[in-house]
């Protein structure tokens, strides 16, 4: 029997780290935008009011940069802006209260901080909707000018 190599698994891995992750962080600003999924943190399923500083713009950002990530469209631009905007979440809601996640409940801020850096690291791994694109593009037959045969 032969065994997998982390070698040969951590493409794919990494594609499905990133997808997971773009995936999360877009469900808390579609929580936060549209008041579903228990809606914004604080609100009893309620939305963050529109353009409010800064729960509408993380919400955004949230959503935005999830999506992206996920899909591996811009990963590495959408994953530095999401690592940045947890770290500042982190730094300017948590930390004042403790410099310890466990003890101010900064966890999952810090957690998405430092996956995203490591997606904007990586890159977003080979499964991509880029890469499925670019495949689908390349086996398709050349388009013919209308009437040409």
């Amino acid at each position: 029997m032969k065994s997998l190599s982390i070698s040969r698994t951590a493409p794919a891995v990494q594609s499905v780290f990133r997808v997971v992750v773009g995936f999360l962080f877009a469900c808390h600003g579609v929580a936060s935008l549209f008041g579903v999924l228990g809606g914004a943190v604080g609100t009893h399923g309620g939305t963050v009011p529109f353009a409010s500083w800064p729960g509408w713009w993380a919400a955004a950002i949230q959503l935005v940069c999830g999506v992206l990530v996920a899909l591996g469209a811009g990963t590495r631009a959408a994953a530095l802006v999401a690592s940045g905007s947890m770290a500042y979440a982190y730094f300017t809601v948590h930390f004042p209260n403790s410099p310890f996640p466990i003890e101010n409940q900064g966890e999952p801020s810090a957690l998405y901080a430092w996956g995203f850096l490591l997606i904007a690291a990586l890159g977003p791994g080979p499964w991509t909707v880029v890469e499925w694109v670019r495949k689908i593009a390349r086996t398709a037959p050349a388009a013919r000018p209308a009437g040409a045969e």
